[in-house]
């Protein structure tokens, strides 16, 4: 990959020059036509050889010549993709899997389209395919059209700098932000307080200090104590304070409101469909490599809902806890959930049931106590209860 990185970076660089040449030529071409129209306006008697002279003039400005030079460059690459990725996805996939969840796959692109603000893209989306105004699915997306208008709203006015509808939006929804445990609404208001320091309007941002902080004083208040010294300086790259005066504090208020916003629909700030595409991406790899492997063994893996081998994500993409059933290896599923013994020890339910089958009281159904494989506790298997992560 690092090789299709490096070409690409390069023929990005050749289409930058010859941009720029071609527009240079252009340039030229547009002089010599101006000069020659003079010309011949002045004298129309030497007409003729005045265009002799245009054409032997324009094929010395060579416009094809780095034409051709990009387009082999291009094919080039072109051809080096097709040997790269010449895997054939086909083997890997499973139409089956998304038998009967046809419902699912339309309520994803929809939701997507709508987190994107493509709201009339979801409409047309919804009229093609089908889907009618008494379904649930196009209720609640006539209901997130309407929020996620209001949010993109917001967010451009913070992109314009304007804070006062994402403030009343926050000081209205104050109670639900405080159990998310969310500081948006005192980092808007730093902000805007920051805003009239930025407009040498310190006193300005004293009085709105008084009016606001005081109801966030209890945990942000050495940041309040920051906030008011900073007055005292200039907003000045060299000062200790250099961090309040920056332009990415807008880009986080506009990534932390969107993601506040989204917490309180109780929707994850990101689009399912984009991590369910980007981990599939991630995961393709791994997954080619492994039917490789069982292809030439001649095995096959049966298993839907898991695979054989660890995918490796990102932190940020890691949205469940798994368990590993700690005596027979295997992850806990559905079917195969942790259970968890009196003792405190947790196992997988299968696992359970062997301890049980395999315990020194034998084949008496009326004495199922087993011993636990990590402690000298003795119980049944009536009293694990079902772990929940």
């Amino acid at each position: 990959m690092d090789v299709l990185v490096n070409e690409c970076q390069d023929l990005k660089e050749r289409h930058t020059k010859l941009h720029d040449t071609m527009a240079s030529k252009l340039v030229s071409l547009k002089n010599l036509l101006e000069e020659t129209r003079i010309a011949m306006d002045f004298d129309d008697v030497k007409a003729l050889q005045t265009m002799d002279d245009l054409r032997e003039k324009t094929k010395k400005i060579q416009f094809s010549r780095q034409q051709k030079e990009y387009q082999s460059s291009l094919s080039r690459f072109s051809k080096d993709i097709e040997k790269k990725f010449k895997h054939d996805l086909s083997v890997i996939y499973r139409p089956e899997a998304f038998a009967g969840k046809e419902h699912l796959v339309s309520r994803a692109l929809a939701m997507h389209l709508i987190r994107q603000g493509q709201f009339d893209l979801c409409d047309a989306y919804m009229r093609e395919a089908g889907i009618q105004p008494q379904d649930t699915l196009y209720t609640m997306a006539e209901h997130l059209k309407q929020e996620f208008s209001e949010m993109y709203t917001m967010m451009g006015e913070l992109e314009a700098h304007d804070l006062s509808h994402a403030i009343e939006w926050a000081r209205t929804h104050r109670e639900a932000l405080r159990k998310q445990e969310s500081n948006l609404e005192f980092n808007l208001h730093r902000l805007r307080f920051l805003q009239l320091t930025q407009l040498g309007q310190p006193l300005q941002a004293i009085t709105y200090s008084r009016e606001h902080f005081s109801l966030f004083a209890d945990k942000h208040l050495p940041e309040i104590k920051r906030l008011m010294t900073c007055i005292l300086h200039k907003p000045d790259a060299s000062t200790r304070y250099a961090d309040l005066h920056s332009p990415s504090l807008w880009v986080d208020i506009r990534i932390e409101f969107q993601r506040d916003f989204c917490a309180l629909l109780n929707m994850s700030a990101d689009s399912p469909l984009y991590a369910s595409v980007f981990v599939g991406t991630t995961a393709l790899p791994v997954i080619l490599k492994l039917h490789k492997i069982m292809s030439a063994k001649k095995t096959e893996w049966n298993q839907q809902d898991e695979l054989p081998v660890e995918v490796p994500l990102e932190e940020e993409l890691r949205f469940h806890s798994v368990f590993a059933c700690p005596v027979s290896k295997e992850q806990a599923t559905e079917n195969n959930p942790p259970m968890m013994m009196p003792c405190g020890h947790v196992v997988c339910r299968e696992s359970l049931e062997r301890l049980s089958r395999s315990s020194r009281y034998g084949s008496n159904r009326n004495v199922s106590r087993f011993k636990c494989p990590y402690c000298p506790s003795e119980s049944s298997p009536d009293q694990a209860i079902k772990v929940y992560f």
